[in-house]
């Protein structure tokens, strides 16, 4: 009896899994635990092996081809058997075979067919050729840019081959051919974004005709239908109204002006005004008096615009023109503008300042150092500071559902890390266990790679607790938006010399601001000054994070 394989869920968040490759060919003998196919999850590509023994009869899902968890996948059964019937009806429908599709009709109705109907017949792909996707790289992307191809087309490619560089919303990375033949058609030019699941490429026999392949072919989300869009009708002009002649306020006539006295040459103004003008610090000379023979009266005062008198500076003339340049929006600035806003719409933000005294930090940093091959920085002083503090807050180390709040046991900080298309957080997992040289060495590595677009995924998920430094830049004071799902994130300033009081006198004292920004959903005005008091303690003594 032939069995139905469905699409399997390979990993708890799989929706959907796209067959990278088939193992096993139509007519092949299957045995159990043989491998069918490998088929790409929204996490990785993990081969699929058969529990059943029989021939492989039927292949629903083309290598390319996305379809959702539980539905058909294959058809495993007695060589020659008849699986017309679960082709044609059942609870998992899926494409029709050459057979059930040659098949006569019926008694034709009066009806013409519909060209809804003739829309839905499907393009048949040439043997051999493998349609190549745009791939989910991330649990977050949606849609992904070309950066660069390294295989062009007639290239011949291999399976492992890189074909091309693809940038996500978090990291531009490597995507491998999973087929072997010659890159016959490349549907994104480098550059150009498309939606997960739509035309990347097409691999297959070197001489194949895949024009009609690469016109038709259309994607799952592409293929629902539209709903009918309904053409505004344009409005009609009114016609115009006779317009009435502005109403003109009838003005006295100024008596035309006369020049501004020479140097030397007696001034003519009105003892009125001659008041008016030692009230307002105007000299009369930059004045044109209007009056009878030039003299200056209160009208002349009152209307005097310093500068627009001869000799005066004239006015400015641009020369200029108003220029500007319009860049596209990469896919990380994208995924930062998506995900901050978000969060901050989403999580209700509240904010607390602190100011600390690094004398003792800046004293223990320069020991420290002195130790041969050992080099830390304040910022990763602060990273193992806020891991210790956070292990006695549990409450800071959390994150918000809907229906619980879950207090992570475990601490992973993200370190916010600046790069020229704007901003990535990796992570250092299990901060609170390692030692300061070596949250410096990860600190450093993971920076190193963010700059050069090299971080993965995992490298970039996970954290519990964001620490954001912008002191190396001069900054004393900021606040941040949280990276959710994080309850809280520390903004670090600059450390800034300043007169302090202490014991009584003033002195030159160093002090650091830090502002920690709280989902007040999670974290509480307390529990958040708490946790600021005992990092306070760390990284005012910072020997005791080494006890």
């Amino acid at each position: 009896m032939a069995i139905v394989v469905n699409m399997p869920r390979l990993s708890d968040t799989m929706e959907e899994g796209t067959v990278a490759s088939w193992l096993k060919k139509v007519g092949d003998k299957v045995e159990e635990g043989d491998i069918l196919a490998e088929i790409e999850t929204d996490k990785a590509t993990m081969e699929f092996e058969s529990f059943n023994e029989g021939t492989l009869l039927y292949i629903g899902v083309q290598e390319g081809e996305t379809t959702k968890v539980d539905e058909l996948l294959a058809i495993i059964g007695e060589e020659g058997e008849d699986i017309s019937a679960l082709l044609n009806g059942g609870d998992t429908p899926a494409e029709e075979s050459k057979e059930a599709v040659a098949e006569p009709a019926k008694a034709e109705t009066s009806e013409p067919v519909t060209e809804e109907k003739q829309e839905t017949t499907t393009v048949n792909i040439p043997e051999g050729v493998v349609v190549v996707t745009m791939p989910r790289l991330s649990d977050t992307m949606e849609e992904g840019t070309v950066a660069l191809w390294i295989k062009k087309v007639g290239d011949t490619v291999e399976e492992g081959d890189i074909l091309a560089e693809i940038e996500t919303d978090k990291a531009t990375m490597e995507f491998e051919s999973f087929q072997s033949g010659t890159l016959l058609y490349i549907g994104l030019q480098e550059g150009e974004s498309a939606k997960v699941d739509e035309l990347l490429a097409i691999i297959g026999p070197a001489g194949t005709d895949v024009s009609d392949v690469a016109k038709n072919f259309k994607s799952v989300a592409s293929t629902e239908a539209e709903a009918p869009k309904v053409e505004a009708p344009k409005p009609v002009a009114a016609a115009p109204k006779a317009e009435e002649a502005p109403k003109v306020e009838a003005k006295k006539e100024a008596p035309k002006p006369k020049k501004p006295a020479k140097p030397g040459e007696r001034i003519l103004a009105s003892p009125l005004a001659k008041k008016m003008a030692e009230e307002r610090g105007i000299n009369l000379a930059h004045i044109t008096g209007t009056g009878e023979n030039g003299r200056i009266v209160k009208f002349d005062i009152e209307n005097f615009v310093p500068g627009s008198s001869a000799g005066a500076v004239g006015k400015y003339v641009p020369t200029g023109q108003e220029d500007y340049e319009d860049v596209p929006n990469s896919q990380m600035r994208k995924a930062i503008a998506k995900s901050l806003t978000k969060s901050k719409f989403s999580a209700p933000h509240y904010y607390l300042a602190v100011e600390f005294d690094m004398d003792n930090a800046i004293a223990f940093r320069k020991q420290f150092n002195s130790i041969p091959d050992t080099k830390i920085s304040f910022n990763d002083m602060v990273v193992k500071a806020c891991a210790l503090a956070l292990k006695e807050h549990p409450q800071v180390n959390s994150q918000w559902f809907d229906d619980k709040m879950r207090l992570n046991n475990h601490v992973h900080i993200g370190v916010a890390v600046a790069v020229p298309d704007g901003l990535v957080v990796p992570v250092v997992r299990f901060a609170n266990e390692q030692s300061l040289p070596q949250i410096g060495a990860e600190v450093k590595e993971l920076a190193g790679k963010a700059r050069n677009k090299k971080l993965t995924p995992d490298e970039m998920s996970g954290s519990t607790f964001t620490v954001s430094n912008l002191g190396m830049f001069g900054i004393d004071y900021f606040t941040s938006i949280i990276n959710q799902p994080n309850s809280a994130i520390l903004s670090v300033g600059a450390i800034v010399q300043k007169p302090v009081v202490k014991e009584g006198q003033i002195v030159v004292g160093n002090t650091m601001k830090l502002t920690l920004a709280c989902d007040h959903r999670t974290v509480d005005g307390a529990t958040g000054a708490q946790f600021l008091q005992t990092l306070k303690g760390y990284i005012e003594n910072p020997v005791t994070m080494l006890v």
